[in-house]
């Protein structure tokens, strides 16, 4: 698939009980003909957003966050909000809120914003999102977490808190609670809450200058169909985000991954692994968000990471996501399984690759 032009290289990994099989192929810089390696460096996107709902987690068992209280004391430009009237009404047209915005709501994702799977320009809340620079992206907003939460408080929610699922913003905001509430920068909080404990010495926002040969470079196809450099990543983000920006190796992910797997070893209470990975939607909601054709069928949502809820109905099975840069990883506790694919190519679309979904057929197909 890679000579096909798939990708132009990955770093696949299936790991069972003490078994780990790890594939490189292909290259991570095409000009230079640098090959892949186990070690490579990955912008692994959206698979940030488990790793720091994992974060939320501590302050959890720590006693400084709970799951239900109004966030407001620490988010207070999130506080009293207003409701459109309708997703397609003018701004002006809304009415309160019914409730505060919670940190389950957060979690979630039901705290009222998010992707609007349209045309980005179909109504005015898109384009006061555009104009806020607020557009969804593999990489961290261009601004800090202070202005990130004042823009959004600018703007009405589009659904009531708690009414329906809506990608992103969750954990976008949520980057700044944890920040606000740790009292310290998220990417320290993660480094010594999460990745010391975990042995994750290649986890981080910024590639430090000496691991810096082993980040792989980012292709997309080209207008004749050859990869060109994808140019969206800066070398230093302006805020380390919520939703996306970590860079990881699959080795550093199998440990983050074990660690849930095992029931949250040195990190977090088994309780806590059970929350973030049970489905906290109920039918209604999924009624009402539409994300695209099919997407709730057999799955559901836990706390920054997706779960499947019929074995029968869809693959990968378990737990987990999958990053816009081209990366997907999944627990499934039945069968003791880890799979983390990590690729190069930016997504086109929400649904998963064709070489995300031949490599988890490839690998039920070893054991089911």
């Amino acid at each position: 698939m890679i000579d096909q032009g798939a990708a132009a290289g990955l770093v696949a990994l299936v790991a069972r009980g003490d078994m780990v099989h790890v594939v490189a192929a292909g290259a991570r810089e095409l000009a230079a003909q640098a090959p892949m390696r186990r070690d490579t460096l990955f912008r692994i996107a959206s698979m940030t957003k488990p790793v720091v709902a994992a974060a939320a987690m501590i302050l959890v068992e720590a006693g400084a966050l709970r799951l239900d209280d109004p966030v407001d004391r620490w988010l207070p430009e999130l506080a009293d909000r207003r409701v459109l009237r309708r997703l397609d009404g003018p701004l002006d047209d809304t009415v309160p809120a019914q409730r505060p915005i919670t940190l389950r709501d957060l979690m979630t994702f039901r705290l009222g914003l998010g992707i609007i799977m349209a045309p980005s320009a179909s109504y005015p809340i898109q384009r006061a999102i555009a104009d806020a620079g607020l557009l969804p992206s593999p990489i961290p907003p261009a601004m800090t977490p202070d202005e990130l939460v004042a823009r959004y408080g600018a703007l009405p929610l589009m659904h009531q808190p708690g009414e329906r699922w809506m990608y992103n913003v969750g954990s976008e905001i949520l980057g700044v609670l944890v920040e606000r509430v740790a009292a310290r920068p998220l990417a320290d909080f993660l480094e010594a809450r999460i990745f010391t404990p975990l042995g994750m010495a290649d986890t981080f926002y910024v590639v430090p200058p000496d691991k810096r040969d082993r980040l792989a470079r980012v292709y997309q196809p080209g207008d004749d169909g050859r990869f060109v450099p994808w140019t969206g990543a800066p070398e230093t983000p302006v805020h380390p985000g919520g939703s996306t920006g970590l860079v990881s190796t699959v080795d550093d992910y199998l440990a983050f991954a074990r660690m849930l797997l095992g029931g949250g070893g040195r990190v977090l209470k088994p309780e806590s692994v059970a929350l973030m990975t049970q489905d906290h939607l109920t039918p209604e909601q999924k009624a009402a968000s539409p994300f695209v054709p099919g997407f709730w069928d057999g799955r559901g949502w836990g706390f920054g990471l997706g779960v499947t809820t019929d074995p029968e109905a869809a693959l990968p099975r378990g737990y987990g996501w999958d990053g816009g840069l081209g990366t997907s990883w999944r627990n499934d506790p039945e069968h003791g399984l880890t799979g983390i694919l990590l690729t190069q190519r930016p997504m086109t679309s929400p649904h998963m690759p064709e070489l995300a979904t031949a490599f988890w057929r490839l690998a039920y197909e070893a054991i089911v």
